[in-house]
């Protein structure tokens, strides 16, 4: 019999999900980490030799450092890199205008910065995490009064959002109604009056805060997401806890994990937070964790999502709530299929960065033995103090000739460099991070033509082209999902929206259909900006034609599709700040200026003036001029299909005498062959039959 569950029975499952995917993320994933971390601040696994080179080819972040800018470019190089799709026609311009604020906001909220640190996490630590959700706080403005009434401060301090602070009362003699000097009351109040707000929050999340359970393929059919992290108690009684519920609580500096470790490599330092020094009770740091997980909650044999915040090392349950989606979005360069985590670019060079070590180191060694070889003395015979100053051009003092000989040291680093060029070719081909995909490469650029130069660029470009499209098709599409959701879930009223210039529009999120889907509007690869810019320019130039041949209102160009134009073509070449020099135009604009100028022209026919008459003629003439360059046309067309149709009947025709010259010498072979049967064989052919079945309909 299916029942509802205490608050016991939700925090026993939640703290079994939330420990089960702490011990999967550690025990797996975590080193890895770790160790691309190490790797990518310039470190090694292999060993140091005292007086030896201690140099590292740092692969890993010379890889990372170079496709990080391509990525960023795929993203930043447009507006508008994804774009919402309407479901149906009532979602037209619904789904543009949640496009046009979505980016606004996505800017507002340091877009840049939030998907620089996804990405970059991607690239050495398997996946970045972004988090979008909704905060509620308040906002506090402090107010402060003097010489009040009674009355006055009655009214001021009666309001249910607000916080009397101060008060002073001071008792005046005034004179009353009846002409009476009466004791009063004077009042000076400081209050704060609180704001009830909302805003969107987009935030990248570290690594080692977020988990997932061992058999997750996805966030969708993860049965447990977990978002772990520390957080000031007065933080959280903002957020309306009870300070006996926080109070022992305690943090992640507690509990045996990995977390620290990861935190420290990532930083590059260790944190000097001291519990034991903390004086304000609210500044103390406590671990909170966020489980997002399904759970039949009300007995109703249905489980539903909810989100479970538990508090302290020993996850103590702090509150439980139904919720509509996971609010994160993973973006991964390397998925890997049917399960969560992927590969990093740091994973697949982690092993060359040792090997290109120790070829570098070997190369320095025998460079520095080669210039300064090490030396035979004759012992007794030789000043060692001589002999261990290496100063230039100083004296070494010998008993005998000959006491001193250097060491013969071949120089064998022209042929480990050739099998560093190796090791870094196979780097190149794993990453596609290469001279080709760059453009510099002497070879490609010398003696070759600029098609062939601009596909051997393509081609090197590949693997990242792919990294942008898992990036895209993942993470992004999820991020903005998200984006769109939250707003149309929590928004109360209409929103201001600035658009390019000092314009503001409202906008209203809570009509938006929040099952739009996100389509990515992004450029894959590298330098195919020229291949664009030439297809606008010549959209352009087309758009152009058409309506200089039918006007304005041709049905095919409106001037919006040609601003729209005109801002890609800039937009690709970097200007961003298309209404500098395009005014804003759109289908409504368009209407009113349509109307203004039927307006313009009415009034201009009634007014009748040589000027007007000679102005009117002329849009005559030009009518006239498209009229007849119409017809033109249509008699051209005609006259082709009738030359087209003339040609299919003379084919028919022809078709048909071929047809009938080969039945006639098909008859003729039939009488020679039956002929020549009779004649060798005496066997007579029934040719008329033969002629019957010939003459057969198909």
């Amino acid at each position: 019999m299916l029942k509802p569950m205490t608050d016991s029975e939700i925090e026993a499952i939640a703290k079994e999900a939330v420990e089960e995917a702490v011990d999967f993320v550690e025990s797996a994933i975590a080193e890895d980490r770790i160790k691309a971390q190490r790797y990518f601040d310039g470190e090694v696994d292999i060993g140091e030799e005292e007086g030896r080179s201690r140099v590292v080819a740092t692969k890993v972040r010379d890889t990372v450092r170079a496709i990080k800018p391509s990525l960023m470019r795929v993203f930043l190089s447009t507006d508008k890199p994804v774009e919402y799709v309407p479901r149906g026609p009532e979602d037209v311009q619904a789904a543009e205008q949640a496009t046009e604020y979505m980016h606004y906001v996505f800017n507002e909220h340091d877009g840049f910065r939030v998907l620089n640190d996804a990405i970059h996490d991607a690239l050495v630590k398997k996946c970045g995490i972004v988090k979008v959700y909704w905060d509620n706080y308040q906002e506090q403005e402090t107010y402060e009064f003097e010489n009040l009434t009674e009355m006055e401060y009655r009214a001021l301090t009666a309001e249910d959002n607000v916080e009397v602070l101060e008060t002073e009362t001071i008792m005046e003699m005034e004179i009353n109604q009846e002409g009476m000097e009466v004791e009063s009351p004077r009042y000076n109040l400081k209050l704060a009056r609180f704001k009830d707000m909302g805003k969107l929050c987009i935030e990248s999340v570290p690594p080692e805060e977020f988990f997932v359970d061992r058999e997750a393929r996805s966030l969708s059919d993860a049965y447990a997401v977990v978002h772990r992290t520390e957080m000031r108690i007065g933080e959280l009684i903002a957020m309306g806890y009870d300070y006996e519920d926080l109070e022992s609580l305690t943090g992640l500096q507690h509990s045996d994990t990995f977390s620290e470790v990861e935190e420290f490599e990532r930083r590059g330092y260790e944190s000097d937070y001291d519990e034991e020094g903390i004086k304000d009770p609210t500044m103390r740091l406590v671990a909170v964790t966020e489980a997002y997980m399904k759970m039949d909650v009300t007995g109703s044999g249905v489980p539903t999502l909810q989100k479970v915040t538990l508090g302290g090392s020993a996850y103590k349950l702090l509150d439980v709530m139904a919720c509509s989606h996971i609010p994160f979005a993973a973006f991964e360069v390397d998925p890997e299929p049917h399960t969560f985590y992927g590969r990093s670019v740091a994973d697949l060079i982690i092993n060359d960065q040792d090997a290109a070590t120790a070829m570098l180191r070997g190369v320095l060694d025998n460079v520095a033995l080669t210039n300064t070889p090490r030396l035979e003395v004759v012992d007794g015979a030789v000043n060692i103090d001589d002999v261990l100053n290496s100063e230039i051009g100083g004296i070494i003092r010998v008993k005998q000739a000959g006491a001193v000989q250097p060491q013969t040291i071949p120089y064998v680093a022209g042929q480990t460099l050739t099998a560093l060029q190796y090791l870094n070719a196979e780097i190149e081909g794993k990453t596609g991070v290469t001279k080709a995909s760059s453009g510099l490469s002497p070879d490609v650029l010398q003696n070759t033509t600029a098609a062939a130069v601009q596909a051997t660029v393509q081609a090197q470009a590949g693997q990242i082209e792919v990294m942008a499209r898992n990036l895209a098709e993942g993470g992004m599409r999820q991020m903005f999902t998200l984006m769109l959701r939250v707003m149309n879930e929590n928004v109360d009223e209409q929103q201001m929206m600035r658009l390019q210039g000092a314009n503001y529009v409202p906008v209203d999120p809570r009509s938006w259909n929040a099952t739009m889907d996100v389509t990515v509007n992004v450029g894959l690869g590298t330098g195919r900006e020229e291949q664009k810019l030439a297809a606008l320019t010549q959209a352009f130039q087309v758009q152009s034609q058409i309506m200089q041949t039918y006007g304005l209102q041709n049905g095919i160009v409106s001037l919006t599709q040609v601003r729209n134009t005109l801002a890609d073509m800039l937009a690709i070449n970097g200007i961003r700040n298309v209404n500098r020099y395009f005014n804003q135009m759109n289908p409504q604009l368009e209407q009113q200026m349509m109307m203004q100028m039927a307006q313009a022209q009415q009034g201009q026919g009634q007014q009748g003036s040589p000027q007007d008459a000679q102005a009117q003629a002329y849009l005559q003439g030009e009518m006239a001029k498209t009229q007849a360059k119409a017809q033109t046309d249509m008699m051209k067309m005609q006259s082709k299909n009738q030359l087209d149709q003339f040609k299919l009947q003379l084919d028919a025709q022809k078709a048909a005498a071929d047809d009938d010259r080969a039945r006639d010498k098909m008859d003729q072979d039939l009488l020679i062959s039956a002929a020549e049967i009779l004649g060798k064989y005496g066997t007579a052919i029934d040719v008329e039959r033969i002629k019957q079945m010939q003459a057969i309909p198909r």
